[in-house]
């Protein structure tokens, strides 16, 4: 079963066009369920059953898992053994019948209107690091991306005469994203003064250069972003992802289709997107008060 388990993983990265970090996730939670079977004494795919998987669940509950990472265990379970049958290799899938555990989505964190206009206002245009720092938070939260595809960003997916951007999105995915005249002014500004100073010969095309001329880490954006939260004396805890949440959320609150922001986030099920639906509720009560007939006892 473990060549089986390879052969799923070559099948995510050369066909599926996963991740690294999605197959690695994939390759854990798998080889987490192999180590399962063997411990059950079954040695082979057509011997699993449905009661098999399921025992499978109640270890991960008494393991203390939270549901959200059951529910990616069962994902990679079910996707593995859809694959099997695919490939010839299984007449059936004994993961298809079983539902994950229903998930209580947790509502993100996100920055209201004011704080994210002190937050892209706090770094200084003085020198050259400040200018592309203003330039990365305000391409963040003029597109909502995802903090991997802004690293893989180019220069060449810009596309400044029309305000839009490519983006190269989870499963190699492509979308176009408008970008306002703000961020691309901030971004022009970068390009012609900030990058050329950092830029070596290992910068190759992308569009944002750490202080090494190369392509940032995960770990570089997140910290330049930490230092300007403190500057702005935001209490919350704050993420790229924090950016993108609030991206969405404020599109939302100010009436965008929620079609067009599933879009612009990526998303494939609109049900990821409509989290960003119950995060105002306050603006809810307060429109149903103004407009519903009966919102108010008349005396």
């Amino acid at each position: 079963m473990k060549k089986l388990l390879e052969q799923f993983l070559t099948h995510l990265s050369l066909e599926a066009g996963y991740s690294s970090n999605t197959i690695e996730s994939y390759r854990l939670d798998l080889e987490r369920y192999l180590k399962f079977l063997r411990e059950k004494k079954v040695d082979s795919i057509e011997k699993i059953t449905e009661e098999d998987i399921a025992g499978m669940i109640d270890l991960l509950i008494k393991l203390g898992l939270q549901p959200s990472s059951i529910a990616r265990n069962m994902t990679s379970i079910r996707s593995f053994h859809k694959f099997l049958v695919w490939e010839g290799i299984s007449d059936a899938n004994p993961a298809g019948a079983l539902e994950s555990p229903r998930l209580w989505r947790k509502l993100p964190s996100v920055l209201d209107f004011e704080e994210m206009e002190k937050l892209l206002s706090i770094p200084s245009e003085e020198k050259h690091l400040g200018i592309r720092d203003k330039a990365i938070l305000e391409f963040l939260y003029a597109t909502g991306v995802r903090i991997s595809e802004l690293i893989s960003t180019k220069r060449k997916d810009l596309l400044p005469e029309v305000e839009l951007v490519r983006v190269i999105g989870k499963g190699q995915k492509e979308r176009i994203i408008p970008i306002g005249a703000v961020a691309l002014q901030a971004i022009e500004k970068y390009l012609k003064e900030s990058r050329p100073k950092l830029a070596n010969e290992n910068s190759r095309d992308f569009l944002f250069l750490n202080h090494r001329g190369k392509s940032f880490s995960r770990m570089g954006l997140w910290k330049i972003l930490r230092k300007y939260v403190v500057q702005a004396g935001i209490k919350k805890k704050v993420s790229p992802h924090t950016i993108r949440h609030s991206f969405a959320t404020h599109l939302l609150d100010r009436g965008a289709d929620i079609r067009a922001v599933q879009e612009m986030l990526g998303h494939a099920d609109i049900s990821t997107t409509q989290i960003y639906t119950h995060l105002n509720r306050d603006y809810l009560k307060q429109e149903h008060l103004h407009f519903h007939p009966r919102s108010r006892m008349k005396i």
